[in-house]
Order: C-alpha cells, then sequence, then structure tokens
C-alpha cells in the first residue's frame, strides 16, 4: 500500500501535479496536421526544462521519449519520432513530471482535425469513465470500486477497456501500490484511505480488449487495430469528495 500523505508532501503532490497538468494542456493545444509526434517531445522537454522540473518518463525502465505519443490505434507508450500527425487523427499524450521529490502523471487524447461521431463517442466515453471511476475513490472505498465504475460505463457502451495495462498509485515514485485496473468487481481489493494519491487512466478500445506490443518493444497497439483513447488524472483521496490534482491551474 501506498505510503498516507502529510499536508506537506499533499502540498508537493498539488505543485508537480498541476506543472504536469501545464505540459499536458500545451502538448494538446499543439496537436494539429502537419505536426510531427518529436515536435511535440522537444515541446514538452523544453517546458519541462524551464519549469526547473525533470521529465519522469524520458529513461524511466529504458524509455527513449520525452512524452508518449500513440495514435489512433496505439494506445499507450508511442515513442516521439519523424510520424506526422494527420487530419482526423486522435493523438494520446501521457506525460510526467518530477520536482521536489515528487512525481505527477496525466494523459489526454487529443484531435488533430476533424473526426467523426464515433470517434467523438469514443472520447466521451473514455472522459466519462474517467469520472466515473475518480467519483469512487473516496475514503471506505475499495479499489474495485473504481476499476467497476470504470469498466461498466466502458461496456455499457459497446467498448472495451485494456486490461493489460492499469491505474496506480504515485508519489515518490511513479508507480507505486496499489494497482488500479480498468476492470473488477466492487468492495474488492485495497481500501482507500484520505492521504492516498492515485493515477487513474482508462484506456479504452473502440473495438476489443487484446493488444499487443510493436517492435520497439515499448508502442502497444490495439490487436484488431481499432482506436484507442486515453484519459488520465492524478487524484488525491480525502475525507470527502476526491480532488483532481492534475487540473490546470
Amino acid at each position: 500500500m501506498i505510503p498516507i500523505k502529510t499536508q506537506s508532501e499533499l502540498d508537493a503532490m498539488r505543485r508537480v501535479n498541476q506543472m504536469t497538468a501545464r505540459v499536458r494542456d500545451a502538448l494538446a493545444d499543439a496537436v494539429k496536421p502537419g505536426v510531427t509526434t518529436l515536435d511535440l517531445g522537444n515541446l514538452a522537454q523544453k517546458m519541462i526544462r524551464e519549469m526547473g522540473a525533470t521529465n519522469a518518463f524520458y529513461g524511466y525502465h529504458g524509455f527513449p521519449g520525452q512524452v508518449c505519443i500513440s495514435i489512433n490505434e496505439e494506445v499507450v507508450h508511442g515513442i516521439p519520432g519523424r510520424r506526422i500527425i494527420r487530419d482526423g487523427d486522435l493523438v494520446s499524450i501521457d506525460t510526467g513530471v518530477s520536482f521536489g521529490g515528487f512525481i505527477g502523471d496525466t494523459a489526454i487524447t487529443a484531435v488533430a482535425g476533424k473526426i467523426d461521431a464515433e470517434q467523438q463517442r469514443l472520447l466521451e466515453v473514455t472522459k466519462a469513465a474517467l469520472a466515473a471511476g475518480i467519483a469512487q475513490a473516496v475514503e471506505g472505498n475499495r479499489v474495485g470500486d473504481i476499476s467497476y465504475a470504470i469498466q461498466t460505463l466502458v461496456e455499457k457502451a459497446g467498448f472495451s477497456v485494456v486490461r493489460d495495462f492499469v491505474g496506480h498509485g504515485i508519489g515518490r515514485e511513479l508507480h507505486e501500490d496499489p494497482q488500479i485496473p480498468n476492470f473488477g468487481k466492487p468492495r474488492r481489493g485495497p481500501k482507500l484511505k484520505a492521504g492516498m494519491t492515485l493515477s487513474i487512466e482508462p484506456m479504452v478500445n473502440m473495438g476489443g480488449k487484446k493488444i499487443q506490443v510493436l517492435a520497439d518493444k515499448w508502442t502497444v497497439i490495439t490487436k484488431d487495430g481499432s482506436l484507442s483513447a486515453h484519459f488520465e488524472h492524478t487524484i488525491a483521496v480525502t475525507k470527502g469528495s476526491p480532488e483532481i490534482l492534475t487540473l490546470t491551474p
């Protein structure tokens, strides 16, 4: 179980996650047809350096990018490079920042140009699933309550949740206990306590839930080639409603 955070630790988590949110939003705004994924990676690097922070992803278990950029059928862990973003692309951006001994983590799926109604529904369902999961992150509930809320909403919409990658505790390390699956049964798993900080991140596929990893050993794609979306907030469990730490100040 992740340690319960003191007030000073929570303040530090608020600060680094707001920094992370600013990077996320700037990258999402920069998503346009003609931009390369490396352009986005370079922007992330520049912003993080100017903040006096360090990149939480670069070099993590050997990851070679400044940020994870995953397009269309790519689910997570896409490496920035020469790929050009095109009109109608769904561009998932996963960002991590380290500052003051604590780490922020957040993700968003941005749109390049115009998308169709079913793509828009995928985005709306994934965002709604994130909100449903966050609403269950209250003291006394269990991890399974978060997981069940996400899975139920997504599958009711006719989509599927990725099961091979999950949310997680976060604080001084990028990935801490407990794991937060996007599927499960209510009233199961570790009990939530005020002071916990968690990254909740539904990854939702338009088709089936199965995935595969490409030859670069990082980029994860849907096995059936269907589109995928990814939204993530880092939150703090409190005595009352959960506090979303990755909101832009």
